[in-house]
């Protein structure tokens, strides 16, 4: 595999297969970097993979599909809708096959948003200082529904560290957290192998002693969950709590989704700070990267990466966009916000056409 240098500002280099592969599924990738306050889509755009920065600040958790799409940011949560018409609008003429643009912005306050998922068209998420899995009212900063129950209280001072949200039938189901832990900050005692996977229906851990597990995924009848301290990609027996590594990767694996039988997953550099210190990733000798990478889940074989050099070191969460190539997202055009809308379908077979306006 080549490596293709691709021409932005934030630079990074990718495998020659790359956007033929993107092009073979039909499929664009979101990522977040909350270190670099960037959302970031991923486009083939002819023998390249165009990297398209958008601007959100502490950008982290994802929820994205062909309608809709849900960030969380450092104290926000943004909601965007795909408003085809908007994309016609884009230059150059013919180039966007989808186009988000704002539809609610809510404050949540820093209670440190992780991972977020939309089930049943509600919006599910992890709420890390407070230890528990939240929905949205219109009153209030954030419902609370769920807390493991080792957690006695809540308390914005982050006593276990729940990150990470998977769905199974369109319910939230599992979470991970980094440690069963109830004091503020407790978790990090134990960072290296005191994490955990746990159901939320019947609040029992199914595996512990995780490396900084992440992502958690229901996909083929599999559980699936990256072990981010050894930099790997893992599947859980759910009736023995047993893990069985599927490949391990060269940086911090954080960020999953799928396709097909491939899956492809978010590396982070992890600095050398307290909170990433003494973790297997960080004893190995080779160097740790960011970018994304592309795995193939029957193998485990590597067979397309993309590398972040420079200014992105860090990446949250990756998501699939099935069925779009070349996406846009309005994080605040002013411009393109004010003369665009959207109405309801018998309010909108009523509205003039622009063409036959003063007529």
């Amino acid at each position: 595999m080549h490596e293709i240098p691709a021409l932005e500002p934030m630079r990074s280099v990718h495998t020659s297969n790359f956007p033929n592969l993107l092009k073979q599924l039909g499929i664009s990738l979101v990522v977040s970097t909350y270190q670099a306050g960037k959302l970031i889509l991923l486009r083939a755009e002819e023998n390249s993979i165009n990297t398209h920065f958008k601007v959100f600040d502490r950008a982290m958790g994802l929820a994205v599909d062909r309608e809709k799409m849900a960030i969380g940011t450092a104290y926000q949560l943004w909601e965007l809708r795909n408003i085809p018409a908007v994309a016609d609008k884009l230059e150059p003429p013919g180039k966007h096959d989808a186009c988000y643009l704002p539809r609610s912005i809510r404050i949540t306050g820093d209670i440190d948003v992780h991972e977020i998922a939309y089930a049943s068209e509600r919006l599910w998420f992890v709420n890390t200082r407070f230890s528990c899995l939240c929905t949205l009212d219109r009153n209030h900063s954030f419902v609370p529904r769920w807390k493991p129950p080792f957690i006695t209280a809540y308390d914005l001072r982050d006593r276990c560290h729940l990150n990470g949200l998977g769905l199974r039938e369109n319910r939230p189901k599992y979470v991970t957290a980094l440690g069963e832990t109830d004091t503020p900050n407790g978790w990090r005692e134990n960072k290296a192998s005191g994490g955990i996977l746990m159901d939320i229906d019947t609040s029992e851990i199914i595996a512990r002693n995780l490396s900084m597990p992440h992502s958690p995924r229901w996909y083929r009848d599999k559980l699936w969950v990256l072990e981010s301290g050894k930099g790997s990609l893992a599947t859980v027996d759910l009736a023995t709590g047993n893990v069985t590594t599927v490949t391990e990767l060269p940086g911090f694996t954080r960020g999953l989704d799928f396709y097909g039988n491939i899956a492809f997953i978010g590396l982070s550099q992890v600095r050398e700070t307290a909170t990433f210190s003494g973790l297997p990733i960080t004893q190995k000798a080779s160097d740790r990267i960011c970018g994304v990478w592309v795995v193939n889940i029957d193998t485990g074989e590597t067979i397309a990466f993309l590398k972040f050099e420079d200014a992105v070191q860090e990446i949250f969460s990756v998501r699939v966009l099935p069925g779009i190539m070349f996406p846009e997202v309005i994080d605040w055009d002013k411009d393109l916000m004010a003369s665009s809308y959207v109405l309801p379908d018998e309010a909108l077979a009523q509205v003039v056409p622009m063409s036959q306006e003063g007529e």
